[in-house]
């Protein structure tokens, strides 16, 4: 993620970078990507249930009851591929995705003219994450409560008449109040500590702040590939992870 992408969703809605992260944080604990590097998916049985018309009910990736995620990561995408392999189309709209988790049958309203045009976007990069994000709250304008701040409507809109049950007006408040009174994620951190993660090493959460985990890791990293062993965020481990 970058700073030009930040913006770029915080112009779009008309609300500062707090807002921004505090929808960023919520949904997705912050990160867009696995650590395999693949997009943060969640596959839901239910929508692929009703867009099948139920042709492929077992219970587990598909049936009309939503649930039965079992574990998240790869797993997630072991049940996206067996849906695929049946359907492809109404596979790829049952998941949700990246940064934001946008459900794949909202790729119009994401600004998408398909949803493999949009999956795309979401394996391009965090940036084009975050665009469709905010094309989709300012679609369903949802833009007017992220600005007044009204947690409940927002919730309401965003993720569903079930939020409540998920805490997600709770959640959103909370993150908000964190952001508005301390400091935004740092950009540079953040990406050290998505690059240590593809590279196999163990930063913590990537969330733009420097903790003993992250701390850790770059100095392992650093031991392993010869560099000063300064533990801190620079140019040179930037270049070093991104080589």
């Amino acid at each position: 993620m970058t700073s030009a992408g930040v913006a770029g969703a915080a112009d779009v809605l008309s609300v500062s970078a707090q807002e921004v992260w505090t929808v960023i944080s919520v949904e997705t604990a912050g990160c867009g990507f696995l650590a395999d590097r693949r997009p943060q998916i969640l596959f839901e049985r239910h929508i692929f249930h009703r867009l099948t018309s139920g042709r492929f009910d077992d219970g587990d990736i598909s049936d009309p009851t939503p649930g039965g995620y079992g574990a998240t990561g790869a797993h997630q995408y072991d049940r996206l591929a067996r849906a695929i392999a049946l359907d492809s189309n109404a596979a790829l709209q049952s998941a949700s995705w990246g940064l934001g988790q946008i459900l794949g049958t909202n790729f119009a309203a994401a600004g998408f003219a398909s949803v493999d045009l949009m999956v795309q976007a979401m394996v391009d990069g965090e940036d084009a994450q975050l665009a469709a994000v905010g094309a989709f709250i300012e679609e369903n304008q949802l833009d007017a409560a992220l600005k007044a701040h009204d947690w409940t409507s927002f919730a309401r809109g965003y993720n569903g008449a079930g939020f409540a049950a998920n805490h997600y007006d709770v959640r959103l408040r909370g993150e908000f109040q964190k952001f508005s009174v301390g400091v935004l994620p740092d950009l540079a951190v953040r990406a050290a500590q998505l690059f240590l993660t593809f590279r196999g090493f163990h930063p913590g959460p990537v969330d733009g702040f420097v903790g003993p985990l992250t701390r850790s890791a770059i100095v392992e990293f650093q031991q392993q590939n010869h560099l000063a062993q300064t533990g801190q965020v620079d140019d040179a481990l930037l270049a070093a992870l991104d080589a």
